[in-house]
């Protein structure tokens, strides 16, 4: 099959130095192109020449919009789009515009903030996987709040397992509120880098934030919401279940975990571990893979991270503790604050 692409400008960086973008083209499409005038021809089965087309549409499109692609963006954007069918070469360079988050201007730090940011903008259902340090919660709040003050939801429900990291806290003091805030502290940090304080509280007061154990969430139908499900890793495969069937009309969900750091008891299995197998291939369900690389904390949580991996490998650790997305169909090839 043929198809041809008209581009009249940028094909300078389109074609890359020593062809390295086309080439990364052709070989994660299994295509071959011909530069024809304005236009570029373009051969092969037809599922490869209809993606470099969509592809190549978006890329002129942006080009005559003025967008300009610093050296290596291009590249890095081609091999993440030619391997990934539900990814974009526009909703990845949109995503990587700043943009408000409530009182906080935020802009994806690396290539796999931007697929997930670009992923919950698209999806219903997003799981996002990773260390920690790599924006997993972070950037699942602020477009939360970008969802609640752009009134696409009325409400936000934050929730995660009540379990503690390996060690007993025993009886805590105080209100049934207060004896919860412990456990979801990290949400509410979130929340207070990106709204004023005296505006969370009335969000609050009037539930339009509701932030709580993932038990509390039994029996409920969640419409008109952004739900986030926070430390999933520490979620049983029964607590899994049942938050993921709360999910109504008109709501988002992002899950976010970290399977190398699972707090439940020895012997009992992960729902985050279980919940990969499951929902895996679902359409409208998407799995974003963090690594280290995308540890946007002190310099130091990086080789921390690698190293714990590096350890893990020559232990022979559990599935648990080595779990990879790599058989993901939709965003496995992986490369932002949780």
């Amino acid at each position: 099959m043929k198809s041809s692409v008209q581009i009249s400008r940028g094909i300078e960086s389109l074609f890359g130095t020593r062809d390295e973008n086309i080439r990364v083209l052709e070989d994660g499409l299994n295509i071959r192109t011909r530069l024809l005038n304005d236009s570029l021809e373009i051969e092969g089965d037809e599922e490869g020449v209809a993606r470099a087309t969509v592809i190549l549409g978006d890329y002129a499109a942006l080009m005559s919009e003025g967008h300009h692609f610093n050296n290596g963006d291009l590249n890095s954007f081609l091999r993440v789009v030619t391997s990934d069918s539900e990814s974009s070469l526009r909703g990845l360079v949109e995503s990587g515009k700043q943009r408000s988050f409530g009182k906080k201007m935020i802009a994806p730090k690396t290539m796999t903030q931007r697929r997930y940011v670009e992923a919950i903008e698209k999806n219903d259902l997003v799981f996002g996987v990773g260390p920690a340090g790599t924006g997993k919660t972070y950037l699942a709040v602020a477009m939360a709040v970008s969802a609640l003050f752009s009134k696409r939801v009325s409400r936000i429900v934050l929730t995660r397992p009540a379990v503690e990291a390996g060690e007993r806290l025993g009886f805590l003091p105080g209100t049934l509120q207060e004896k919860v805030d412990p456990y979801v502290r990290p949400l509410y940090d979130a929340l207070y880098e990106m709204i004023e304080a005296e505006k969370i509280e009335k969000l609050l007061e009037r539930n339009t934030i509701e932030v709580a154990p993932i038990a509390f969430m039994r029996g409920r139908t969640l419409n008109d919401s952004f739900i986030i499900l926070d430390e999933a890793q520490n979620a049983t495969p029964e607590q899994m279940k049942m938050i993921l069937t709360r999910q109504g009309f008109n709501s988002k969900m992002v899950v976010t975990g970290d399977p190398t750091q699972v707090d439940l008891n020895t012997g009992q299995r992960s729902g985050l571990v279980e919940v990969i197998d499951v929902l895996r291939g679902i359409d409208g369900i998407r799995f974003v893979q963090f690594d280290e690389r995308d540890v946007v904390r002190h310099s130091l949580v990086q080789k921390i991270v690698k190293a714990y991996e590096r350890y893990n490998e020559l232990t022979g650790a559990s599935r648990q503790l080595s779990l990879k997305l790599t058989e993901q169909p939709a965003d496995n090839p992986a490369t932002p604050a949780a």
